[in-house]
């Protein structure tokens, strides 16, 4: 198992101005406030990014950012991926910024099939530089990479991993362990299934609300990586509140809400998404305090 991704990796969100400009001194405080709570690593241009309304030269400049501020040298995965292969290969092949892996969603909306997706993601890994992790969310893609396709690519010299968000992810994580080549990473891209994943078989997960809870995030994480499944639902139970409302008007939306409530960003998403209702946020900032 490659150790550098085990355990709490946290999908950064991309703080903003009121202006919607990239609030760096945010980024700044956000980067110090997950390291010193003890993830595993970072993510940077998740879906929690908001990286679709991010120009090129935005992420890369991000990306430049979050290494600057690294502080504790966290392993540094970059999100990468598109539904055009060709140009795809074309930004692996040119991309100089080091990085320890390339987290690759699914081709979105050309819907390819499982020969499709197979083929893409062979020669996104033939031509990447770093290892990649592939991003399997058919809610956001209309494709699922299915436990065949993703046990045929876990062959691969330079697929080092997935991360599963399938919304059957867990189904899909007992019929992918007893499968999958030794050192392979299985990681749940879902906060509210880190137990049942783990149980599975999983290695841990990119979590959205370590944004905000890191120390809690990671404690229910490193629980459950060490056996110690009792202690591990304890903790989890303290965060089921929040976890619930954190992603009822979407993601970030809710998980910005939270940090706005902890003083770390502001809470200002690019449309088409926009910030919490009032009621949301108060619900939102009340489980916080309760918490």
């Amino acid at each position: 198992m490659n150790n550098k991704f085990k355990g709490t990796g946290v999908a950064l969100v991309t703080p903003f101005n009121e202006d919607l400009s990239v609030d760096y001194d945010a980024l700044a405080t956000l980067v110090k406030h997950v390291s010193d709570g003890g993830v595993d690593y970072l993510v940077v241009m998740g879906t929690t990014a908001e990286s679709p309304t991010l120009t090129g030269t935005e992420k890369l400049d991000v990306l430049r950012f979050v290494k600057s501020q690294n502080s504790k040298n966290l392993p540094v995965v970059y999100g990468l991926g598109g539904n055009d292969t060709m140009a795809m290969v074309k930004k692996f092949k040119n991309f100089e910024i080091e990085v320890d892996a390339f987290l690759v969603v699914c081709p979105y909306y050309n819907k390819p099939n499982q020969v499709g997706l197979k083929a893409h993601y062979e020669a996104v890994a033939d031509a990447a530089k770093k290892p990649i992790i592939l991003y399997n969310v058919p809610k956001r893609t209309g494709v699922n990479l299915d436990v065949s396709t993703i046990l045929d690519l876990a062959q691969h010299p330079n697929i080092i991993g997935v991360k599963e968000a399938s919304g059957n992810h867990v189904a899909q994580c007992i019929e992918i362990a007893p499968g999958m080549p030794e050192g392979f990473l299985l990681t749940s891209g879902d906060d509210d299934l880190i137990i049942p994943f783990m149980e599975a078989g999983g290695h841990g997960v990119i979590s959205v609300i370590a944004n905000a809870l890191p120390k809690e995030t990671t404690a229910v994480v490193n629980a459950a990586l060490e056996g110690d499944m009792d202690r591990s639902k304890a903790l989890n139970s303290k965060l089921v509140d929040l976890l619930n409302l954190i992603f009822v008007e979407g993601n970030p939306t809710g998980v910005k809400a939270l940090l706005a409530c902890i003083g770390v960003c502001k809470n200002v998403l690019r449309l088409p998404l926009v910030a919490s209702s009032k009621e949301l946020y108060a619900q939102i900032e009340a489980a916080y305090k309760k918490l």
